[in-house]
């Protein structure tokens, strides 16, 4: 198990930790009921922090920022001989995390994408982890929540007895979904991004050789051109030219702006 803490990647504080180190993390929030944001970035989810220091802020106060994307990875071996052999993918830490609720007999509720994808994520995992205990699945509202509807939410999952929240709103609504909950659920927020589509089979993932060498991008730029193609074509190399001149010496400060409203994501 590696878990060697924070490190600054553009001034966002990522955790070098391995699979097993991250849901050891996760298990000990949900089994103390305590509210614990946790997040899966790649290049993008990076970038969003670096390129807002009040979306930095949250970022920053997460309480576990895995490494999903390989170039994530690459930077905290490079920068800080972290020795994480593989980084921890987003989808795959869902599975486990949800093998592992299902194991200790932990509810978990699932918080985000179309009621279609729902659905089939949820009939799924049904069928995948039998003794998996689903208290509730709630299809985003793709709109401004205001705080009542946010409190509402919150106690409908409180009430459903969940243990641990999955949320799937796309980078970086589910990141800021997840700091505004965090105050009113005792209990680990998970934002996993595409987990949810992944899972329920409605989107396709790259070959594992394309994964492996932090290709995957490619292959979802292929499958969604218009959506993605300023993500990756030109927030990738401005990754690869700010991270070098970190390597060579040049600091970025972690602390952020807090914000000063809530936007209330749903």
């Amino acid at each position: 198990m590696i878990d060697r803490g924070k490190k600054s990647v553009l001034g966002i504080l990522i955790d070098a930790v391995d699979f097993e180190a991250a849901l050891e993390r996760i298990f000990k929030a949900a089994s103390a009921r305590r509210a614990y944001a946790v997040s899966a970035l790649a290049v993008h989810g990076v970038m969003t922090g670096f390129e807002s220091e009040e979306h930095k802020y949250r970022l920053n106060s997460f309480d576990l920022i895995v490494p999903d994307g390989q170039p994530v990875r690459w930077a905290l071996n490079l920068m800080y001989k972290s020795g994480l052999e593989q980084r921890v993918y987003g989808p795959e830490l869902t599975l486990r995390t949800l093998k592992r609720a299902a194991d200790e007999g932990l509810a978990v509720y699932f918080y985000g994408t179309t009621p279609e994808i729902l659905s089939l994520l949820v009939s799924r995992l049904r069928e995948r982890f039998p003794r998996l205990i689903i208290a509730g699945a709630e299809p985003s509202k793709f709109r401004t929540l205001d705080r009542g509807e946010r409190q509402a939410l919150a106690q409908r999952i409180r009430d459903s007895g969940a243990a641990i929240t999955l949320v799937g709103l796309g980078c970086p609504r589910q990141e800021i979904f997840a700091y505004e909950m965090r105050p009113l659920l005792s209990m680990p927020l998970l934002a996993v991004g595409a987990a949810f589509a992944f899972i329920a089979g409605t989107l396709p993932q790259a070959p594992a050789a394309m994964q492996s060498w932090g290709l995957e991008w490619l292959f979802r730029l292929k499958e969604e051109p218009r959506r993605l193609w300023r993500r990756y074509l030109l927030l990738n190399p401005y990754y690869v030219f700010l991270l070098s001149k970190q390597w060579i010496g040049r600091s970025y400060a972690a602390h952020g702006t807090r914000p000063t409203h809530e936007i209330g994501c749903g």
